[in-house]
């Protein structure tokens, strides 16, 4: 169990970057007079935890694994796939096992593909939520801080747990690899609870 696990981990090394190289090809030519920054930020989106759950919900990647559990541990593999984490990590996976069994090319096509509606998403709604955190916070006269409870992985592949807080209390949590994704997560859910908060009064 343990070396399959390893295995599963490096091959959602390797398709987290097969990843981010497919949908820089796919940006580069819709915007010849962008930054590098914003083609950047459309690109972490678009590649985002919360993409890559989509795209595994719109591939039925927890169908797929649950029919190929080994006998005896379905119950195990549905616990497994109920976490957003590793319904992401399994589509990562998923592209590195394309890559090395079809090449770049057409594995990249079919990720531009299956990725196209996040793409067109973030390019349409390019989201800071940080910002926009701040600034519905700042309407009440409250700040938010952030701050990095949790790190795990080897340095390569790095993941970090952050906490928003606004006056001493937790806000929202997120997690990402890099400090900057996991704060946008925990700003993300710190926006949706406000507005259960809002929609409940």
């Amino acid at each position: 169990m343990e070396e399959r696990s390893r295995s599963y981990e490096r091959l959602a090394f390797l398709g987290d970057s097969v990843l981010n190289i497919a949908v820089s090809r796919a940006l580069y030519p819709r915007f010849e007079r962008s930054s590098a920054g914003r083609l950047t930020k459309i690109r972490a989106q678009a590649v985002s935890r919360r993409s890559c759950v989509e795209v595994a919900q719109a591939l039925g990647v927890h169908e797929r694994v649950m029919a190929a559990a080994p006998a005896g541990y379905e119950h195990q593999a549905g616990r497994l796939v109920e976490s957003d984490s590793v319904l992401a990590e399994a589509v990562e996976a998923g592209i590195a096992a394309c890559f090395l069994e079809f090449g770049f090319e057409d594995t990249a096509d079919a990720v531009a593909e299956a990725f196209e509606p996040q793409i067109e998403d973030a390019i349409a709604n390019l989201a800071d939520f940080k910002s926009e955190l701040q600034e519905r916070l700042a309407q009440r006269g409250e700040f938010v801080a952030y701050r990095v409870v949790g790190e795990e992985g080897p340095p390569h592949e790095r993941r970090f747990e952050t906490v928003a807080e606004v006056d001493g209390r937790l806000a929202g949590s997120g997690t990402g690899r890099s400090k900057k994704e996991s704060e946008q997560e925990a700003a993300r859910e710190a926006l949706e609870r406000m507005e259960q908060e809002t929609g409940a009064t």
